[in-house]
This record gives structure tokens, C-alpha cells and sequence, in this order.
């Protein structure tokens, strides 16, 4: 990383604490409830505007909480390189609420001329980490600090990929200096669409990941359609992600973390609750460590 690229963690007011995704059905209870919340994730996109009610929103909250930029468009795994126009309107956005974290995920959905509406997987291939290590460079360079990448659900795996995908995130945090955002839903989805031990695959993570590059986790809900698990962001916590939630916190200590939920909205009361959770594991697990 290059001295003219700020560290995530240099910049950061956002505390070890849980954060709540903010969605514009809770713009007014929240300003007007003003609750004591760590911090909160927008998705980028939705403020890609010069202005408007979307905006405005987003400044006063800006003005009392600590903020995260959550990407979904970006596309880093896209061979044909990066689309320049969204990346020029991401940085716009960022010069102007000055966000603490911004981040992206693990895959790619644009082809020329068309942005896909999903976040697809890639290969864990040397040749996959060096386009996506190319692009999150090009991000980097453009916004001048460093940004997350989040691993993603996955629902098929590429039989050529040679390396594991948490050694391709780490391999990428090496090259880049990004830092990783750690989806702890996303990894009980993958790990039991593809029949492996949550909890194994959870550990075989940990062991991979450098600890001072996971910046940032992610905590949603997961829906079931016969023997597959969809990443929906659409219901509570489930019991088992909390429990490989409390071995992630045992491993890095207190880490941001955030409550996704995206679909079948509940009121706000029901996403400060579960973020009162993730709290309550991260004092216990600090209480343990001490």
C-alpha cells in the first residue's frame, strides 16, 4: 500500500461496538428516537444522487453517528476492470459525509455496459486475485484510503479454483493493504450449502485471516428453500450464527459489528434489540479474555 492511501482503522470514529444497518424506513424514528446505537451502515448506492430526501437524511445521521459506506456494485472481480463512473460518484459520496469505513464485496456482477443484480462469486484462482487485486488498488488510489472486502455467500464453488477463499482474502489484504470485512452469516450460508462443518469452516477462516486486517463483521438472517440457505437479510440472528459469532469475537476480540437486515423490514426496536446481542456476547467474551 502506498503512502498516498490511508489504513481503515487511522480514520475511524466508529467504537467495538454493534452498529444497525439504516434503510429509509427508519430515517425519522431513528433521528427522532436518537438511540444509543455504535454506529451505521448505509449501502453507497442508494446516495449516489446530488441531492434529495435520501441525502438529506443521511447527513443528519451523519451528524450524530459514526458512518459506514457498504458498497453492493462495485464489482471488483470484473476482468474488464472497474466501471469509472460509479467509482468517480462513490468517491463523491465519500468526500462529502467523510464515512469511517468504506467497503465492497468478494465478487463481481457487471458486464460492459450492465450491472447484474446479485453479487456473484469468482474463482480462487492467482489469476482471479490478481484482477481483483487490481481493481481494489484502482479504488483505493481513486478514494485515497484503504477500503473492506466482504466475503459473500455462496450457493456453487468453481472445481479449477486452487486457492481456499480465505487465504484469496488475506493473500488479498497482503497485496493491497484493504482491510476484511468478515460476514459471519455468509460464512454458516456457504459453509452448509456445500455440506461443511459451520464451525470448522468458521475456524478454517480465522486461521487464515490476518487478525489486524478484519476491520468490520456482519451479522443478518438467512431464509431456506428446500436444502439450500439464501442470505436474505430478511429475519433475525439465527441461534447458530450467534454461536459462531461468540467464536469469532473469543479469536479477535472486540470487533464492529453490524446487524444486516434488508428485506421484510421490522421496526427499528427489533434491529436495536439484536444489536443489543451482539453487545451482550461482546461484553461476555471481554469478560472472559480479561
Amino acid at each position: 500500500m502506498t503512502s498516498d492511501i490511508s489504513p481503515a482503522h487511522e480514520r475511524t470514529r466508529i467504537p467495538p461496538r454493534a452498529g444497525i444497518g439504516l434503510r429509509a424506513a427508519h430515517y425519522r424514528d431513528l433521528l427522532a428516537e436518537l438511540p444509543d446505537v455504535g454506529w451505521l451502515e448505509v449501502h453507497s448506492e442508494n446516495y449516489f444522487g446530488d441531492g434529495g430526501q435520501p441525502l438529506h437524511y443521511l447527513e443528519r445521521a451523519r451528524s450524530r453517528y459514526p458512518l459506514s459506506l457498504h458498497g453492493v456494485g462495485l464489482s471488483l472481480g470484473s476482468a474488464q476492470g472497474l466501471d469509472r463512473r460509479h467509482v468517480e460518484r462513490l468517491a463523491a459520496l465519500v468526500r462529502r459525509v467523510e464515512p469511517d469505513f468504506v467497503s465492497e464485496h468478494l465478487s463481481w456482477g457487471a458486464i460492459p455496459g450492465r450491472h447484474l443484480n446479485d453479487l456473484l462469486p469468482l474463482p480462487y484462482t492467482e489469476e482471479a486475485l490478481a484482477v481483483v487485486a487490481a481493481n481494489v488498488d484502482a479504488v483505493q488510489h481513486t478514494l485515497g484510503r484503504a477500503i473492506l472486502v466482504e466475503n459473500i455467500s455462496s450457493y456453487l464453488r468453481f472445481r479449477h479454483s486452487t486457492i481456499g477463499e480465505a487465504d484469496f482474502l488475506a493473500a488479498l489484504a497482503a497485496r493491497t493493504g484493504c482491510g476484511i470485512l468478515l460476514d459471519v452469516n455468509n460464512i454458516y450460508v456457504s459453509a452448509t450449502n456445500h455440506g461443511f462443518a459451520p464451525a470448522a469452516f468458521l475456524g478454517s477462516f480465522l486461521d487464515a485471516l490476518p487478525a489486524d486486517a478484519v476491520r468490520e463483521m456482519h451479522l443478518a438472517g438467512f431464509d431456506q428453500a428446500g436444502e439450500l440457505f439464501i442470505d436474505t437479510h430478511g429475519t433475525r440472528v439465527a441461534p447458530a450464527v450467534w454461536e459462531l459469532y461468540r467464536l469469532a469475537l473469543e479469536r479477535y476480540g472486540r470487533v464492529p459489528t453490524l446487524i444486516e437486515w434488508d428485506t421484510d423490514l421490522p421496526e427499528l426496536a427489533v434491529l436495536l434489540a439484536e444489536a443489543a446481542t451482539a453487545e451482550s456476547l461482546m461484553e461476555a467474551c471481554h469478560a472472559v479474555a480479561a
